[in-house]
């Protein structure tokens, strides 16, 4: 049986969940260095206390969001290409709410 907190196809293995520091690990497109959203930053946004899958299929379904909110937060800090960083709850949240609302719009 396979690990489901391992990427599972090719195009997922972009991200994963790491144990060592309780937190998932995304590379944002264009990045070399890796994002890290922490358990408790999806405790916040889930409401919940999630399981590593429970925030794995949260990242799934709004994977565009959390990328959005790495690139916004790395070009608002100017970091360097290959520097890791973590993304709060609020940084991500910002960028769903953006989404919704972009969601919701008529065109």
């Amino acid at each position: 049986m396979s690990d489901p907190r391992a990427p599972s196809s090719p195009a997922d293995a972009a991200w994963l969940w790491r144990d060592d520091v309780d937190a998932l690990a995304f590379r944002p497109p264009g990045r070399a260095g890796l994002c890290f959203v922490h358990r408790l930053a999806f405790r916040a946004l889930l409401r919940a206390e999630p399981a590593p899958v429970a925030c794995l299929a949260f990242f799934r379904r709004h994977a565009a969001a959390f990328e959005a909110a790495a690139l916004a937060k790395a070009s608002a800090r100017a970091l360097p290409d290959d520097a890791n960083f973590h993304l709060t709850s609020r940084d991500v949240a910002r960028r769903l709410t953006v989404a919704k609302a972009e969601s919701t719009v008529e065109p």
